[in-house]
């Protein structure tokens, strides 16, 4: 029995010393926290920037996808230096919503995405940008983007990338289920007020619920966004149950006042911008 303990231990020794160390950058801007799953490994990077911006790294076994590169000069230097400490090529930088610094990768978009940006829509949104952060903005990407055609699966670093059509009243983005257990779209869902940004009209309402039970069919483990970071399937329930209530007291009051009374009883302690989303809808009717 001695003998059998001294070579296990011996065993287990072997593989620590032939295992590869990576050692990773600490974080001083953003914060990065990895999270384990089938097949691949997730890096969730929170900017802490103003407008609550999350990049992703998706860790194959022999190479990484990058999603949604960082905006902020500062953010994109500390997320470079991590992606470079875990020592594996970058297959390509998916852009779905938010293009960000990614100048020097491979880029994917989703089908689409590449003309809407050049349009007035997007294009006065980062013209706004540029005139509100100035020179801490990264220089955006100009290189030719492949495009990914909506329905379709890719396969990058081993890992499966499934485009599915985001919410209808968003920039025409995907929703993208990775590798079967993580689902991106545009806002991660949160237990908070929504966002106006992010719902803005009674028409945005409908297709943010539909979103969400879409993404709470998918059956994903982990709910990400370009904002927010990550969530669980408990945040997707409560997203749909508060737009639920949304759509019933749009329909119940017939100004912004009585709607916003409404709200805060139905949600007495919950966080956000309660005023600003009614503003936002009963000014949109």
């Amino acid at each position: 029995m001695k003998k059998i303990m001294i070579i296990a231990a011996a065993a287990l020794s072997l593989a620590a010393c032939t295992k590869k160390e990576v050692k990773l950058p600490e974080m001083t801007v953003g914060q990065m926290t990895a999270y384990e799953l089938d097949g691949f490994r997730l890096h969730v990077y929170n900017s802490n920037d103003v407008m609550g911006d999350a990049s992703y790294i998706v860790e194959g076994k022999d190479g990484l996808v990058v999603m949604e590169y960082p905006l902020f000069k500062e953010n994109a230097a500390e997320f470079a230096e991590y992606i470079a400490a875990l020592q594996k090529p970058v297959v390509t930088d998916v852009t779905d919503y938010h293009l960000g610094g990614s100048d020097k990768l491979p880029l994917t978009m989703p089908e689409g995405m590449p003309a809407f940006i050049e349009g007035p829509v997007y294009s006065g949104m980062m013209s706004g940008f540029a005139q509100a952060f100035g020179e801490t903005m990264v220089d955006l990407p100009t290189q030719k983007a492949a495009e990914v055609p909506f329905d379709e699966t890719q396969e990058w670093a081993g890992v499966s990338f499934r485009f599915e059509h985001g919410a209808a009243s968003d920039f025409p983005g995907a929703s993208i289920i990775i590798g079967n257990q993580v689902y991106y779209t545009h806002w991660t869902p949160a237990e908070a007020h929504v966002s106006p940004l992010q719902v803005g009209s009674v028409a945005a309402v409908e297709a943010e619920l539909a979103e969400a039970k879409e993404a709470l069919a998918s059956c994903c483990k982990y709910f990400i966004g370009g904002h927010g970071g990550l969530a669980e399937k408990k945040q997707v329930e409560f997203k749909i149950a508060y737009l639920e209530t949304v759509q019933r007291l749009l329909a119940e009051n017939a100004d912004a006042e009585g709607f916003l009374a409404a709200l805060n009883a139905a949600y007495p302690e919950l966080p956000g911008d309660a005023a600003a989303l009614a503003n936002a809808l009963y000014a949109a009717k």
